[in-house]
């Protein structure tokens, strides 16, 4: 038996017309609350921007003459500041800096320095033995034999003890110094310690960091007065030229602080016998920057170990492990005023940076004639010797300080940051009236322009084909037409459509009306 079905569909254009209205209403509302909305374009954005100028030269209007001349002022100001401001970052980026003089107070009393002294000559010749000779003859050029003529050849003599031949050999400060006072009060030989460097046995006074001594007055008489005699009859002599030969008479001094080590061969000064050598100082306490303005030497950033051999980091300590990372490289011992340690030396040169806070001790240098007559004959009575080797062989040696205030000289930076910034702020607002949020408001629209752009990109558009209001699905009236079978099934049958189930009128609607049923 065949089945049918029937189909019932009802327009009516009266009540669909405001349906439909009333759905793109909705829909309409809903996107504008949901929805992006779309971006500002450049004249809207121009006219309500902060940056001077820009509303005129792009904003809303026609153009014109006036319009032109606005653009040009616009352009002409922003390149002015670009360069104003590439000129400001080139002054930053080589970060200048400058120096700060400040004289601190006076203070009731101040740390005396270190001061180490050295006898030029470093071997007594009538201390060496023939096993010396033999052993320092490529240092003092004294031909290696023995008191009964035999040549190197045919002697034979145990490894050398540098430290024993230094300090047997070296001249002995007890039999050196013939008077000693500081700050009036008297000192001896026991009040220098033993320091090794490059002329080989040397006294330090006031040498250690815990034991300081202070000065508490400034000017002669408040520091350290001392009179040497530099022994020229020990002085060896000279039978070939070498590199450690010294043709000079007198000591070596060098003023330094306890921290620091000696280094005096390069950094010490020159005492002459026969003179009074007033040394006048002056305490400087040095601050230096670092990286990037300077390449000095921060302690709070150090990674690696202190220097091995020495408490503190000093440029003097520094150059001494130079010194000897590169004889123990090439030699595999070291120097007895060399760190005791036989590490590993690193390859390379060796960089010795300045320490960012150093003191250091300014000088002023004067000399007399000593002695005049009457002392001469004083001084040749009580120390059993005659007037002229009193002339050749005494000197008085008087260190103090100028007064107790110190000089601290400090590395600060020109050009920082801070500056730098309101500098820009100054270029800016004067050529092109612009602020951190004018810049942050082109960056916003920058943003909202691309972003717009990247979406349209991305977003593919889509056509349905059917649309759903309400959970109420609507057919279009060809697109029914094309998907029933019903007419072709009814011609096929014989009848057209008006002559199919008579009895299914509308109840309601009278023939002719709005309503038509549609029937299969």
């Amino acid at each position: 038996m065949p089945i049918e079905i029937v189909c019932k569909i009802k327009f009516a254009e009266e009540d669909a017309k405001p349906k439909e209205k009333e759905a793109g209403d909705e829909q309409s509302l809903l996107g504008a609350a949901q929805g992006p909305a779309a971006p500002r374009d450049l004249a809207t954005f121009a006219s309500t921007s902060t940056l001077h100028g820009l509303g005129r030269a792009c904003g809303p209007g026609p153009h014109g003459l006036r319009r032109t001349l606005w653009a040009l002022a616009l352009l002409t100001s922003l390149a002015a500041f670009l360069y104003q401001a590439a000129s400001l970052a080139r002054g930053y980026l080589t970060r200048p800096h400058l120096v700060a003089m400040d004289p601190a107070a006076p203070a009731p009393v101040a740390g005396f320095p270190a001061v180490t002294l050295c006898n030029i000559n470093r071997f007594r010749h009538s201390a060496l033995s023939d096993a010396d000779i033999f052993h320092l003859a490529n240092l003092t050029g004294l031909p290696p034999k023995d008191r009964d003529g035999h040549r190197a050849a045919g002697l034979r003599y145990p490894e050398p003890d540098m430290v024993d031949i230094l300090n047997r050999t070296g001249h002995q400060l007890a039999d050196m110094l013939k008077s000693c006072n500081f700050s009036g009060h008297h000192c001896s030989a026991s009040n220098f310690s033993v320091v090794y460097t490059r002329y080989g046995k040397c006294y330090t006074f006031n040498a250690d960091p815990q034991s300081s001594l202070p000065s508490r007055a400034g000017g002669m008489g408040s520091g350290l007065e001392i009179m040497l005699d530099i022994q020229q009859e020990e002085y060896l002599p000279i039978w070939r030229e070498t590199n450690e030969t010294s043709f000079e008479a007198g000591i070596r001094v060098q003023i330094h602080s306890q921290e620091e080590p000696p280094y005096i061969h390069q950094l010490g000064f020159g005492v002459s016998p026969g003179f009074q050598t007033f040394v006048s100082c002056q305490e400087q306490r040095l601050t230096y920057l670092p990286q990037p303005w300077g390449n000095c030497r921060a302690e709070s950033e150090l990674r690696e170990p202190e220097l091995q051999g020495y408490s503190a980091y000093s440029v003097s300590a520094c150059r001494l492990r130079c010194e000897k990372e590169a004889v123990l490289q090439r030699c595999h011992c070291r120097m007895v005023h060399m760190p005791d340690s036989l590490g590993g030396g690193s390859e390379g040169p060796c960089f010795c940076p300045t320490p960012c806070n150093l003191t250091r001790y300014g000088k002023e240098i004067s000399m007399v004639k000593i002695p005049n007559r009457g002392s001469a004959r004083y001084l040749a009575r009580k120390y059993n010797r005659n007037e002229t080797y009193i002339r050749e062989n005494f000197l008085v040696l008087d260190v103090f300080f100028e007064a107790l205030t110190s000089e601290a000289m400090e590395q600060q930076a020109a050009y920082g940051l801070s500056a730098l910034l309101g500098d820009l702020g100054g270029q800016m607002g004067l050529f092109i009236g612009a602020s951190i949020l004018t810049l942050l408001e082109i960056l916003d629209y920058i943003y909202e322009v691309s972003w717009d752009r990247l979406k349209r990109v991305w977003r593919r558009p889509k056509t349905p084909l059917r649309t759903s209001t309400g959970g109420i699905s609507t057919l279009g009236l060809q697109e029914l037409k094309e998907q029933s079978p019903c007419p072709s099934r009814g011609r096929a049958e014989g009848g057209g459509a008006s002559s199919l189930l008579p009895n299914h009128h509308h109840p309601h609607g009278p023939p002719g009306s709005l309503f038509e049923d549609f029937a299969c």
